[in-house]
């Protein structure tokens, strides 16, 4: 089989098209209809008579033609990853509080404990990331010596630069919280992270403990507050925002949906070998890794979560149910505070599929080429329903009165 470059998106569905039942045969747990869905719709993405499409033509001359395959938003797929992020990010921006800093702070899990994680993931990854909100509430009431309700949006992430397991969150959160009994705002400029790093250890460590009653968890633990007495491995990372909330938001983003890789960083694919390369933590250089094409499969897979499930969570004054409430009553707090960031705000729209085919192509997907003339929807046809709508047949009915003459198609 010939090497296949890299920079094609198409590389990464190869690798499944050739491999994936192969790859099931070897790993009983992947022999599932779920893993069946997430692989099948995304080799089908892109491709109309497989996943349905809208078609729009040009009533004017009649030859303009332009056709829009539906997505597949498999967790799998590299192509509807992106146009996940960019609405994340969109959502993201619109609820964000006016006037309060924020910041980016990750939590790690040690390696003795990622095993565990992998096997238990069903019922440790929902706790998990609510521990992350609960440690954040309790380092922040300690740092002030009050009881105080901080704003978390929290993005579960369970792959390495490498591909390899390592489950860990990624929070943008508030840089302080809300003191209901003064009704007031309290703003932590300084952060001690030798706290931070003790009260993630405890927390993580006590959750382990009372979810998985085991000897061997126990024993686990023990271990590991021998191992780390500063605590385990945090960081955080101050963020002008809301000023700049579209490049912290994105940067958190790239981590909800998409596989643990970007098709650009496939280097090469053999049949047999798959290269690939990320920027090391550890050395701060680019590696480059040869694996089977199977170990390449196993690290994609073992990172979707199980339908329904929700890696993004919003907690305290980001919670989607009390928002609306809350900012009122954070408005008001922040009126009686000095130096706060004033109409930084900014809300990003969400692109439509016309703006992300007009900033990759250089081209309006809806105007026709020959006369210039607005496109417009013509058919609509899903692979389970039918045609949903037909202009057409409409043309054809005169459900139309106008007296105006259209060219035909």
């Amino acid at each position: 089989m010939m090497t296949h470059p890299s920079g094609d998106w198409k590389v990464f569905k190869q690798i499944f098209a050739d491999h994936w039942s192969t790859f099931q045969q070897a790993h009983p747990r992947y022999q599932t209809s779920y893993y069946d869905g997430l692989v099948a719709k995304m080799l089908a993405c892109g491709t109309p008579a497989q996943m349905g499409y809208v078609e729009y033509r040009c009533l004017h001359c009649g030859q303009g033609k332009h056709l829009v395959a539906m997505s597949c938003k498999s967790s799998l797929c590299l192509r509807c990853a992106k146009v996940y992020v960019d609405n994340w990010v969109s959502q993201v921006s619109q609820v964000l509080h006016e006037g309060v800093i924020y910041r980016h702070i990750i939590l790690t899990v040690p390696a003795m404990f990622r095993t565990t994680f992998y096997q238990n993931a069903a019922v440790i990854l929902s706790a998990f990331i609510r521990c992350g909100a609960q440690c954040l509430d309790d380092f922040y009431s300690t740092v002030r010596g009050k009881a105080l309700k901080g704003g978390y949006i929290t993005v579960l992430h369970t792959h390495g630069r490498n591909g390899q397991y390592h489950p860990h969150l990624h929070l943008l959160a508030t840089s302080g919280g809300y003191e209901a009994q003064g009704a007031r705002w309290e703003h932590l400029q300084y952060l001690p992270y030798e706290l931070l790093r003790r009260k993630w250890q405890w927390h993580l460590l006590t959750l382990l403990r009372q979810t998985l009653q085991t000897e061997a968890i126990h024993q686990l633990v023990d271990g590991c507050f021998r191992k780390y007495p500063q605590g385990l491995v945090t960081n955080g990372q101050k963020g002008q925002v809301p000023s700049q909330s579209q490049s912290v938001a994105r940067y958190v983003a790239k981590y909800v949906v998409s596989p643990p890789i970007a098709v650009r960083r496939i280097d090469r694919y053999d049949g047999i070998r798959v290269t690939y390369h990320y920027r090391s933590h550890r050395t701060d250089r680019v590696e480059h890794e040869t694996v089977a094409v199977e170990t390449f499969i196993g690290r994609m897979g073992q990172h979707t979560v199980p339908k329904g499930f929700k890696r993004i969570r919003y907690y305290g004054v980001q919670a989607t149910k009390t928002f609306a409430k809350v900012k009122v009553a954070i408005q008001a707090a922040l009126a009686k505070v000095e130096d706060v960031v004033k109409g930084a705000v900014k809300i990003i729209a969400r692109l439509t599929y016309r703006q992300r085919y007009a900033q990759s192509t250089g081209r309006d997907p809806f105007r026709c080429p020959h006369c210039q003339s607005e496109m417009e929807v013509w058919c609509i046809w899903h692979p389970t329903y039918g045609v949903i709508y037909d202009e057409g047949e409409g043309i054809k009915r005169g459900t139309y009165a106008s007296t105006a003459q259209r060219a035909g198609p």
